[in-house]
């Protein structure tokens, strides 16, 4: 009785325990794992600060058009000191004594200015600082955007390995049950001792690749939980049921008819890209600076205005009061050539900012054709390896009769078997590049925003 009752104690305290555990370990899905990465990654946080202050630069232009005012209010004493001297008067020496004299001086007033006319040099550096704040707003676009295919890829990868440490799983169980059928035959003498060694090494082989597979998995979650910046002394369970585990045949269809749109998807890519998008924005901001150079070849126009209070006793400051207005011109004639180095140097820019955009075009081109090319790859892979698996799981079904009737040998049978692996390897490697290649082309393309 006593054994029954510490036996059901210790039940129940296991089960406790595996329920704390199953509590513990928490369901990461792929959105989960982008919403992290989006909020913690550092490439992230950087490009949004840029963004920031990009867009800080374009209030810093557009205050440009607005009048400058500024105040002043000041104190000021002077103090005279004189030495003794003489002076003449009428032929008659007079001595001067030594004085000293104070003076007190307040003042405060309001100064109005305004840039009426600057060449248009306000005008190229507030589009400057438009097309700026565009540009950086792009470059985070694309930041995120490579963020989560990133992501997207290493949860894949997880889920991939994830598939492959059961192929290993399952080849395990079937050689040990093989085993145990071979045993049992070589106790009765219907088999030699020589294929139970050989199916035992086969097990021990199996045994390892479970165990190359399964560390494989391990380090590849770890990989993931370290690039979404989580603890990785905390379990996760990696799962996602919108990630379908095999490609139905509308989608294979599907993907075919999208390998052959090259240049449709180009056009989209083209319209939709932000780093293609920044590019142009650069261009337009190289424009613009060769602009802003040629007006300093044109004068500059202003206009002023100032109320002044000026007295030596802060109790009359406003009985002196002054007014002033005016226009101020100014043109350099000549400055050394400066401004000719200017232009050129902003002409400079605007022809490499023009090569980069045509370079962005062309690589924009080419991620667009590999895309399409993988994704055709991936779906051709899928579909061989579908008819592969099938092909050899007959195979190794009619080697295990065989060998069981006695009308083949172990090698036959542990010939197609490694054949039934690598078939099934390579449909979850296939099933898993296929949808790879997919999120590749949505990321190609940048039409997502996130």
């Amino acid at each position: 009785m006593l054994n029954k009752l510490m036996y059901g104690m210790v039940l129940v305290t296991m089960v406790g325990v595996l329920s704390a555990r199953a509590q513990d370990v928490k369901v990461l899905t792929l959105s989960d794992a982008v919403r992290l990465a989006l909020d913690q990654n550092l490439n992230v946080l950087q490009a949004q600060n840029n963004v920031e202050a990009a867009q800080s630069g374009v209030l810093a232009a557009y205050g440009t058009y607005l009048p400058t005012l500024s105040a002043n209010a000041g104190w000021q004493r002077q103090q005279t000191d004189r030495g003794a001297s003489t002076t003449i008067v009428n032929g008659n020496v007079i001595p001067l004594a030594a004085s000293s004299s104070t003076t007190t001086n307040y003042s405060a007033g309001v100064n109005l200015g305004y840039t009426i006319f600057d060449s248009f040099n306000r005008e190229s550096n507030f589009k400057k600082s438009v097309s700026s704040a565009v540009q950086s707003e792009e470059i985070a676009s694309r930041t995120r955007q490579a963020i989560v295919y990133q992501v997207q890829s290493s949860y894949l990868g997880v889920l991939r390995n994830e598939q492959l440490v059961k192929v290993n799983e399952e080849n395990l169980k079937r050689d040990q049950r093989q085993l145990e059928r071979i045993e049992e035959s070589n106790r009765v003498g219907s088999l030699s001792i020589g294929d139970v060694y050989r199916q035992q090494s086969q097990v021990a082989l199996d045994e390892v690749s479970l165990i190359n597979a399964q560390n494989t998995y391990d380090k590849s979650k770890a990989d993931l939980l370290s690039l979404l910046g989580l603890d990785l002394a905390n379990d996760y369970t990696i799962a996602d049921a919108s990630i379908p585990s095999a490609i139905d045949s509308t989608e294979s269809r599907t993907a075919r008819d999208v390998a052959s749109r090259f240049g449709e998807y180009r056009t989209r890519a083209l319209a939709s890209r932000p780093d293609y998008k920044s590019a142009n924005e650069s261009f337009k901001s190289a424009e613009y600076g060769v602009t802003s150079a040629w007006s300093r070849y044109f004068p500059t126009i202003s206009a002023s205005a100032g109320y002044g209070l000026q007295s030596t006793e802060i109790s009359s400051l406003s009985n002196n009061r002054g007014l002033n207005w005016g226009l101020n011109i100014r043109w350099t004639l000549f400055d050394g050539f400066a401004t000719n180095q200017s232009i050129q140097a902003a002409a400079v820019q605007k022809r490499n900012a023009e090569l980069t955009l045509q370079q962005t075009e062309r690589n924009v081109s080419v991620d667009v054709k590999k895309a399409l090319l993988d994704l055709d790859a991936a779906q051709k892979q899928y579909d061989a390896s579908v008819r592969s698996v099938i092909s050899a799981e007959q195979d190794a079904k009619v080697a295990e009769e065989r060998y069981n009737l006695g009308a083949g040998t172990l090698l036959d049978l542990l010939t197609a078997n490694a054949t039934l692996v690598n078939a099934q390897a390579n449909k979850v490697n296939a099933t898993y590049n296929f949808i790879t290649a997919k999120r590749n082309l949505d990321y190609v393309i940048g039409e997502k925003t996130y």
